[in-house]
Formats: C-alpha cells, sequence, structure tokens
C-alpha cells in the first residue's frame, strides 16, 4: 500500500518539475541561459545542443553572451539560434554571439501570462492523470473497502498538496513576468 503512495508522489514530484522546466522556457524581460536550452547545433553534421559547444553567460541583465569553444562554429551557433525560434536575434561579432533581450511590452507580458497558466494546467492534468492511475491500482487491490477508502483519501491529499505547489509556482511565475 505504501508503494502505491510512494509512487504516486515521485511521479507527482516529476510532474510539477516537467511543469518547472517549462516555464524556465518563457522568458521575463531578462537574462535566463534555460531559454537556449532547446537550441540544437548542427556541429560538423550531428544535431548538437548549444550547452555542449559553448559557454552561456550574462554580462547585463538583458543580454547573453555565447562563447563557443570552437570559433569555426559561430555560423552554425547563429544559424541554430535563428532555426530555435527563439525570438532574439544574434549578433556574431566574430568572437562571441550576442543576444539582446528586449523588455517586455504589457501586451506581451499578458501573452506570457496566458503561456504560463495554460503549462500550470497541463501539469494540473498531469497530476489527474496520476491520481486516476493510483486510484486504478488500488481499485485492483484485494484490500477491504475501508483500507481502499483510506488509500484513496491519501492520494486525494498528495493532489492537494501538489496543485497547491502548482498555483503558487504559477502566481510566482505570474509575478516574474509582470513586474517591470
Amino acid at each position: 500500500m505504501d508503494d502505491i503512495l510512494l509512487n504516486t508522489e515521485v511521479k507527482m514530484e516529476e510532474a510539477v518539475s516537467a511543469m518547472e522546466k517549462r516555464f524556465n522556457n518563457v522568458r521575463a524581460g531578462r537574462a535566463n541561459p534555460a531559454i537556449l536550452d532547446a537550441v540544437m547545433v548542427n556541429y560538423y553534421g550531428v544535431d548538437t545542443p548549444l550547452k555542449q559547444l559553448a559557454t552561456i553567460s550574462i554580462p547585463e541583465a538583458r543580454m547573453l553572451m555565447i562563447k563557443p569553444f570552437d570559433r569555426s562554429s559561430l555560423n552554425a551557433i547563429e544559424k541554430g539560434i535563428f532555426e530555435a525560434n527563439v525570438g532574439l536575434t544574434p549578433n556574431n561579432n566574430g568572437e562571441a554571439i550576442i543576444l539582446n533581450i528586449p523588455a517586455l511590452t504589457e501586451d506581451t507580458r499578458k501573452e506570457y501570462v496566458k503561456q504560463v497558466k495554460a503549462i500550470a494546467e497541463d501539469g494540473k492534468i498531469a497530476l489527474r492523470h496520476v491520481r486516476q492511475d493510483a486510484n486504478n491500482e488500488i481499485k485492483k487491490m484485494e484490500i477491504t473497502e475501508d483500507d481502499k477508502k483510506g488509500l484513496s483519501d491519501d492520494v486525494q491529499e498528495l493532489i492537494n498538496k501538489y496543485n497547491k505547489i502548482i498555483d503558487e509556482k504559477l502566481k510566482a511565475k505570474e509575478n516574474d513576468l509582470l513586474s517591470i
């Protein structure tokens, strides 16, 4: 019985962490290297994550600097950033690529808040799927009805806990996006 609760909690934690990763990809108007996590660069015919080809630093609050380990890969990195469609224009100075993060307009902020709310809702849906799976496992178990009810109540307490965590993280991200 404890295995079901433990597995359920682990899956719920994974759902929340996946949601947080998606939150990091939503720009907040300041430099965050996480927005480049999805960038793949065609490096000698092999799609390679940008992180493996360069160091990414934040010299200023609204600037990312990408300094490749191999300068000959600058053009490929620039092309990879364009193709990833991260909404930033790379500036190649011959040694590094500079990405200037533009200030967000009010409309853009509201659009990002909508995206974040949709991501949070996806996280809650994932939690509900985990609860459904746990409840199906509980129904299959050969234990008393009272024990099944108790276990189902424990699973419900878990989902309430993780829904609250998602709501808190959503509120924090919204505040982050709406602050100037």
